[in-house]
C-alpha cells in the first residue's frame, strides 16, 4: 500500500484538481489523506442555506468529510488557518487569515504529517496558485517548505492546463461565462511547462458526487453540473501536474504510487 498526501487550500478544492487521483488510488488500494489549511469561511454561499446558528465554517467541515467519503480519503487533517478570501479584499489584511501565516511554520506541520504517513507522493499547487488566489499560493510556499524539510522527491504541483482549456472553449464557444475561468491568459500552466496527465474518468461519478455535497459551493460547482457528461468528461477527466525535479514536459500518465 502506498499513500496519497493531497494539501488544498479550502474545503472543495480537493475535487476539482485531485479528487480523480485520490479516488483511483483509494479505489486501488491506497491510503489517501487529505489536508486542508483553511476553514473557508470567507466563501460566498446561497441565502438561507445555513441553519440558525450555524457557521459557514462548520457547514464546510461537514461538506468535506462528505468530500472524502466520495473521494475515497481514508483521513481528513484540517490545519485550521483562516480563510483569507479573494485577492484584494479585507480578509487578506486579517492577522488570522492563512496568507499572513509563517510558511515555514505551515511547511513544518505538513511535514510533520508526511513523515507520520510516510507519503509516498505528496500534491501542492504551482506557484500562481492556478489562479492567484493568496491561499493557493500560501499552499505551494508551504509546501516548497515541508519538500526541503522531508527531502521528499514526488511533490506534484497540481494545476490546469492552460492549454487544454483554451482548447475546449474554442471547440465550444457558447460556453456561458460562468463556467469560463478568469483570466485565462494566466489560469493555470502552459501544457509545455506540465509533466503529468493523469487519466481520471472512470472517477467522474466520484467528482461530480463530491461536488453534490458542497451544497455551500453550489455557485461554483454549479455550471459543471449542468454540463452534459461530454463536456465534463473533456473538462475534467484528465488531471494535471508539474513534478517537481522533473524536466517539463508530458511524461507521465499515473502518480507513483
Amino acid at each position: 500500500m502506498s499513500v496519497l498526501l493531497c494539501f488544498h487550500a479550502h474545503p472543495d478544492d480537493e475535487v476539482f484538481l485531485t479528487g480523480g487521483v485520490m479516488r483511483r488510488a483509494a479505489d486501488a488500494g491506497h491510503r489517501v489523506v487529505l489536508v486542508v489549511a483553511t476553514d473557508g469561511a470567507r466563501g460566498e454561499y446561497p441565502d438561507g442555506l445555513l441553519a440558525p446558528g450555524e457557521s459557514l465554517a462548520a457547514r464546510r467541515t461537514k461538506e468535506l468529510e462528505e468530500s472524502a467519503r466520495a473521494l475515497g480519503a481514508a483521513r481528513v487533517v484540517p490545519f485550521g488557518y483562516g480563510d483569507s478570501g479573494m485577492a484584494g479584499t479585507a480578509g487578506n489584511h486579517d492577522p488570522n487569515a492563512f496568507t499572513n501565516a509563517d510558511p515555514s511554520k505551515v511547511g513544518a506541520r505538513l511535514a510533520a504529517v508526511i513523515e507520520q504517513e510516510r507519503a509516498d507522493v505528496v500534491t501542492i499547487y504551482d506557484a500562481h496558485g492556478g489562479y492567484g488566489h493568496p491561499d493557493h499560493v500560501q499552499v505551494h510556499r508551504a509546501g516548497i517548505h515541508a519538500e526541503r524539510i522531508t527531502g521528499h522527491d514526488a511533490v506534484y504541483e497540481a494545476s490546469s492546463n492552460r492549454d487544454h482549456l483554451m482548447r475546449l472553449l474554442s471547440a465550444l464557444p457558447d460556453t456561458p461565462d460562468d463556467v469560463r475561468p478568469p483570466d485565462l491568459e494566466t489560469f493555470g500552466l502552459p501544457e509545455s511547462e506540465l509533466t503529468t496527465a493523469v487519466d481520471v474518468s472512470t472517477a467522474l461519478a466520484a467528482k461530480r458526487a463530491a461536488m453534490i455535497g458542497y451544497e455551500s459551493q453550489i455557485g461554483d460547482f454549479g455550471p459543471m453540473l449542468n454540463m452534459p457528461e461530454e463536456h465534463l468528461r473533456a473538462a475534467f477527466g484528465v488531471e494535471w501536474f508539474r513534478r517537481r525535479g522533473l524536466p517539463p514536459g508530458l511524461q507521465e500518465t499515473e502518480l507513483p504510487l
